[in-house]
């Protein structure tokens, strides 16, 4: 209920799955109850009720006998999630363009600017999870005038499907020297300019460059297996 204080499973929920986003967590890494009990002061009880909910999130596995351990990044999901998000996003935003009036307009500029006018990186190195809240609205702000509810839908849940690979792209990726914010301005003025085949090209390289990131990582990483 509103006003109530979060529990102590909904605490330990909340750091861990922002320690998964930032990369502290790394794939496939073991998730000890009995550490993590210690760590936060809390009962395996609590530990375990609150990786159970990450699990179900898909942030975390839950084998027999094995335990927890955050997500491995595979690389079969990252091509097919990125290809369907390409195929759909590109789609929607060209209905956007076409649709759109003034009001989706002053949206998309109106969550731009809230984006930009907040760091990306915080002082102590972290990435901002205020800054992916507001990407994540710009971003739906470009889909959403598209006049149709089933597309708009359909692309958002990609998009939410695809919220720990992006997460991942630059503390696991290592993608550092992007220019994320030169690709979001060159993305809203073609929107503005009503040039749908420049945005979509644009946002399929937004796209991709995330994931490409994420690709080399997997491919070191099975090059060179643990061992």
């Amino acid at each position: 209920m509103a006003g109530e204080k979060p529990t102590r499973a909904a605490i330990v929920y909340a750091k861990v799955r922002e320690e998964i986003f930032q990369g502290d967590l790394q794939p496939g890494q073991r998730l000890r109850l009995v550490e993590l009990a210690q760590r936060f002061d809390v009962s395996q009880s609590v530990v375990r009720e609150a990786l159970t909910r990450l699990s179900e999130q898909g942030l975390v596995l839950a084998a027999p006998q094995q335990g927890f351990s955050v997500v491995t990044v595979s690389l079969g999901d990252l091509n097919e999630l990125t290809e369907a998000r390409i195929e759909i996003e590109t789609m929607v935003l060209r209905r956007a363009i076409e649709r759109g009036g003034v009001e989706w307009e002053a949206a998309a500029v109106a969550a731009h600017h809230h984006m930009v006018g907040t760091p990306v990186v915080l002082p102590g190195g972290e990435m901002n999870s205020e800054w992916f809240t507001l990407h994540e609205q710009f971003h739906q702000s470009l889909l959403e005038g598209c006049g149709n509810d089933r597309l708009l839908g359909s692309a958002v849940s990609l998009r939410d499907a695809a919220t720990l690979y992006r997460r991942w792209s630059r503390p696991v990726g290592r993608d550092f020297d992007r220019d994320i914010a030169g690709e979001h301005q060159a993305l809203l003025d073609a929107i503005l300019s009503r040039d749908a085949d420049r945005a979509a090209e644009l946002l399929t390289q937004h796209i991709d460059r995330t994931s490409a990131a994420l690709r080399s990582v997997i491919k070191d990483a099975t090059s060179h297996p643990a061992g």
